[in-house]
C-alpha cells in the first residue's frame, strides 16, 4: 500500500512472495506473544484474502472467482536481517479474524478502508485501492508459482505507519466490511 508506482510495482515483483509456517497462524481471542523480546517487533494491518477453490496460473481478470472471503490480517514482523518467513513465522505472528466474509459479502475488494490502532492511538489508515498489487493481480501472481488450495491465505501489504509492539499492548484492526478485531500483545 501507498507505493502504487511501477519501480515499486517491479520490485515487489522481482522480491516475490514468502510462505508463513502453520504454527504462526491464531485466530481471535488469542493474543500475540512476543516471541524476540529482544528485538523490534512490528504490527501490519491487512487485508486476507482466503483461497475456496484450488487454481493454479489463474489470469487476474477471473482471480476473484477463486476467493472464498475474506478477513483481517494482522501480519507481526521481527525487524532484522533474517529471511522474511522466520521473521514474519513466530508462533502467534498471523492473526485472522473476526470472522471470514464470504466473497459475495465483498464483491469488489478494492476500495476498503482499513485502520490499526495500537492503545487507542491510529498508526495505520489506508484503503486498499493503494495497494501495490490488486487482490486480483496478488493472486495472479502467487498461483503464478504455487497451486493456490482451499483455506489458503495470501495476505495483501500494509499500509505506511508500520510501528512497534511490546507486551502490554493492545491492538484494535478494523477493515470496512469486515468488521473490528482486538489483539492483546504478551
Amino acid at each position: 500500500l501507498h507505493h502504487n508506482n511501477e519501480a515499486h510495482t517491479r520490485q515487489i515483483r522481482e522480491i516475490g512472495l514468502f510462505l508463513k509456517a502453520t504454527s504462526s497462524l491464531i485466530g481471535p481471542g488469542r493474543a500475540v506473544e512476543i516471541g524476540k523480546p529482544d528485538s523490534r517487533n512490528d504490527h501490519e494491518v491487512e487485508l486476507a484474502v482466503v483461497i475456496g477453490r484450488t487454481c493454479k496460473a489463474v489470469a487476474a481478470k477471473d482471480a476473484l472467482g477463486v476467493v472464498a472471503g475474506y478477513a483481517i490480517g494482522l501480519d507481526m514482523t521481527v525487524r532484522g536481517p533474517q529471511d522474511r518467513s522466520l521473521r514474519k513465522s513466530l508462533d502467534t505472528y498471523s492473526v485472522l479474524g473476526p470472522w471470514l466474509v464470504t466473497a459475495d459479502e465483498i464483491p469488489d475488494p478494492s476500495s476498503l478502508d482499513l485502520e490499526l490502532k495500537v492503545n487507542g492511538e491510529i498508526r495505520q489508515k489506508a484503503n486498499t485501492r493503494d495497494l501495490v498489487l490488486s487482490v486480483p493481480e496478488l493472486i495472479e501472481f502467487a498461483s503464478g508459482y504455487y497451486t493456490l488450495h482451499p483455506g489458503d491465505v495470501i495476505f495483501t501489504g500494509t499500509p505506511e505507519g508500520v510501528s512497534e509492539v511490546r507486551a502490554g499492548d493492545v491492538m484494535e484492526a478494523r477493515i470496512d466490511g469486515i468488521g473490528t478485531m482486538t489483539v492483546a500483545v504478551h
